[in-house]
């Protein structure tokens, strides 16, 4: 009886060969951008004291409440997957002493989350999120900065059919007011409403705003906005962003509904949806606010932050998706060496490593198959130049180059070929 092939998890993916074009294009555009700006890589641990986001994200939260793995160590702790990036950030900040550093401080992470949720096209529960942090600096300023470096790394991805949705969610001044009015606006209307937000109305009402039901939302497209409750400090703060925003040339949409997941979001919230109808619903590829309240709720003293997260498998399919965006390919073999004979066989496997030695890229195989068969392989595989080592080289001590566009070949002494593929190659 055969054995049951072993298939991965549902909601976590291969990411084949093939698609690492996509993944480099997208992590080497960010982090050269970040690193342009001052901004430094933190590695977090991949798991996490489950109070760190219990705290930081909040117990009445989607993600706390349904969708963090979380499990008991051999020592009874109760540990959690890392299923956003920010919290773990600031407990860095606290725990190693950055929060000593001059201010404010810039850090970025590569990393994988994870989060028990309905699998969909580019939304995994192993997904993987380019993030950055601002955290000392409470001037709207770095708002604007923090959008515009999103902005500038999405331009150099070729993505144009991008909108930002903005809002300001206010802070612990202003919101309480506007918390009762909201919920006095939906009382009397949840009969109207989902199973999820009637539980929503008691633990966190600012998430009505957000759901995608239909009827939902009907009901809150006339809702009471935040917006026109802002406090003098918020209200300020905002139109500070929305000037030096239009200044720049930054285009954006004031979205009343956009409220964020996370219970850590002040003032500032934004999104970057990509707009095509093939796309589906879930269109937002980047999304992150301000959160000036975190590092207190951490344990820290008063201290303003700001950062964004960017999914690289939604951006990957958005890339797959826009047929006008040329992505590189990678690193391609530039030269095929082809042999024939066992003595052949060794002189090609040293010359290849003498090539490899000198950073050219080559393709070769060392089965039986006849220098036809892998000329043909050369040709598919498209590499300017073949390098062919048959029984007469072996004896003669030389090879032949062979053009693989033009068809012209000559022969070379073996102590030739590496100065003469790199004289060629440049």
């Amino acid at each position: 009886m055969a054995k049951k092939i072993i298939q991965k998890p549902r909601g976590t993916q291969d990411i084949l060969p093939a698609d690492q074009k996509y993944w480099n294009f997208v992590v080497d555009n960010f982090r050269n951008v970040l690193e342009g700006c001052g901004f430094g890589r933190i590695i977090t641990p991949t798991f996490e004291d489950t109070a760190l986001f219990e705290r930081g994200i909040g117990t009445s939260t989607d993600i706390v409440e349904k969708e963090m793995y979380t499990f008991k160590d051999k020592s009874d702790n109760s540990i959690t997957l890392r299923p956003e990036g920010t919290a773990s950030v600031v407990r860095a900040y606290l725990e190693d002493g950055i929060s000593s550093w001059l201010q404010p401080v810039k850090l970025y992470y590569i990393n994988a989350l994870f989060r028990y949720e309905r699998p969909q096209a580019g939304r995994f529960r192993e997904h993987h999120q380019i993030g950055a942090e601002i955290i000392g600096d409470p001037s709207p300023l770095r708002d604007v900065e923090m959008i515009a470096l999103i902005s500038r790394c999405l331009k150099r991805l070729h993505l144009d059919n991008v909108s930002l949705q903005l809002n300001s969610i206010g802070c612990q001044v202003c919101r309480p007011q506007y918390m009762r009015s909201l919920k006095a606006y939906y009382k009397e209307h949840l009969n109207s409403v989902c199973e999820d937000c009637t539980r929503r109305y008691d633990k966190n009402p600012l998430r009505l705003l957000d759901c995608k039901e239909k009827a939902c939302r009907l009901v809150a497209d006339n809702a009471p906005q935040l917006i026109n409750t802002l406090c003098p400090d918020c209200h300020e703060h905002f139109r500070t962003i929305l000037e030096f925003l239009d200044d720049l040339g930054v285009s954006y949409e004031l979205n009343t509904k956009l409220v964020r997941g996370l219970d850590y979001y002040t003032r500032t919230v934004f999104e970057f949806w990509y707009v095509d109808d093939n796309f589906g619903s879930q269109n937002a590829i980047c999304g992150g606010g301000r959160y000036d309240m975190l590092v207190e709720i951490l344990g820290g003293k008063p201290t303003a932050g700001i950062g964004f997260g960017v999914g690289i498998e939604r951006l990957m399919l958005v890339l797959k998706n826009e047929e006008s965006v040329l992505v590189p390919e990678l690193n391609a073999p530039k030269i095929y060496l082809a042999q024939l004979g066992g003595a052949a066989k060794k002189q090609a496997f040293m010359l290849a490593q003498s090539l490899l030695d000198n950073d050219i890229p080559i393709a070769s195989r060392f089965d039986k198959k006849s220098v036809g068969e892998q000329l043909k392989e050369a040709s598919d595989l498209k590499v300017p130049y073949a390098i062919i080592i048959g029984q007469k080289e072996t004896i003669d001590g030389t090879a032949i180059v062979k053009d693989m566009y033009t068809g012209f070949q000559e022969t070379l002494p073996q102590e030739m070929l590496v100065s003469e593929v790199i004289k060629r190659l440049s």
